[in-house]
């Protein structure tokens, strides 16, 4: 009888800078089988986000790094194939932190069933973690005002596409910031961003003042370095910034160089009784519920739309991660697995 098997991609080694197509290894182990209240997920979506580059150091953070040889940590949309769980049927579609993986057993504790109203990967986007973090941050941290100028970097983004767009239904200005006059165009055209900025232009900090010329009132962080530096002496008195992410330093490996600009910083910070917060996804999990319900009546109602970069294939998910972390995604990237 031949053993099923379950094909995955661990960590190999740690990245030291950028990840590498070395630092992944594709393996094949038994497909796990269910005990006393599990099911047996495979799965059919994959999830590609930036914080994995972090799950992937064993530096000081905020989540437990993925051990060597071990999965790569993401969130997946997986069919039940094989259940013991009185709640979980075979066929059922359930969220799970499985990893780079096509099979994962569960007790399907923190998992939930996929909306059948719904694309199955919309549970890993606009419907998922990335929505539910634009939705948290902006309207707990960055609370927009009518009238109000919100810019967002990594516009294009499964996150930052999501922040203009609920900026605009609170009646804000919304800027983005992307990479490429495509994804710029997308921004204007398709989702109705008032103004969108390439940060490969020759001049970010000057296109940056022209599109916001009463200032910034709300920065979404996404990105860091020199789209911060031209946000900076834009932002008005009283200013929000959520800080999501800063990934143009996940792949660093050593302080910038340059002055010290800490000491600017926090004159502007006091001058300008700046409000800058750092939040994880999940410090709002009461809220889950009612991001679902109010983004999905927002995506059938038209106001909000999204866009996927879809990959076919476990095998290329490490390809596609390292891809993501240079900006060559265009809207939220997933894998489709089986």
């Amino acid at each position: 009888m031949t053993t099923a098997m379950n094909r995955r991609i661990v960590l190999a080694s740690r990245p030291h800078g950028e990840p590498r197509p070395e630092n992944f290894r594709l393996e094949e182990v038994p497909v796990p089988q269910p005990g006393p209240g599990q099911v047996l997920l495979r799965t059919r979506w994959l999830s590609l986000d930036p914080y994995m580059r972090g799950r992937m150091s064993d530096a000081k953070s905020y989540a437990t790094p993925v051990e060597i040889g071990a999965p790569i940590t993401a969130e997946t949309v997986g069919e039940v194939v094989a259940s013991n769980h009185p709640d979980h049927a075979v066929g059922d579609l359930l969220t799970a932190f499985a990893g780079w993986q096509e099979y994962f057993v569960t007790d399907a504790k923190g998992s939930r069933k996929v909306d059948p109203a719904a694309p199955p990967s919309t549970a890993l986007g606009v419907l998922g973690m990335p929505g539910m973090t634009a939705y948290t941050g902006l309207l707990n941290i960055g609370r927009p005002k009518f009238g109000e100028t919100v810019v967002v970097a990594a516009a294009a983004g499964p996150v930052g596409s999501l922040v203009g767009q609920i900026a605009k239904i609170h009646g804000a200005r919304a800027v983005g910031i992307a990479g490429g006059p495509e994804k710029c165009r997308y921004l204007t055209e398709e989702l109705g961003f008032d103004a969108a900025i390439d940060h490969r232009g020759t001049d970010l900090p000057g296109a940056l003042a022209a599109a916001c010329p009463k200032g910034i009132d709300v920065y979404f962080e996404n990105v860091g370095g020199a789209v911060f530096a031209a946000v900076l002496p834009l932002l008005n008195p009283f200013a929000r910034i959520p800080v999501c992410g800063l990934v143009s330093a996940y792949n660093a490996t050593e302080v910038p160089p340059g002055p010290d600009r800490l000491p600017g910083l926090m004159r502007a910070v006091l001058t300008n009784r700046l409000h800058i917060q750092g939040f994880i996804v999940w410090d709002f999990a009461e809220q889950a519920d009612t991001f679902r319900k109010e983004v999905a009546g927002w995506i059938q109602d038209g106001r909000v739309r999204y866009r996927e970069d879809v990959v076919e294939g476990l095998e290329n998910a490490p390809e596609a991660f390292i891809g993501l972390l240079k900006g060559r995604n265009f809207g939220k990237l997933v894998v489709r697995v089986s």
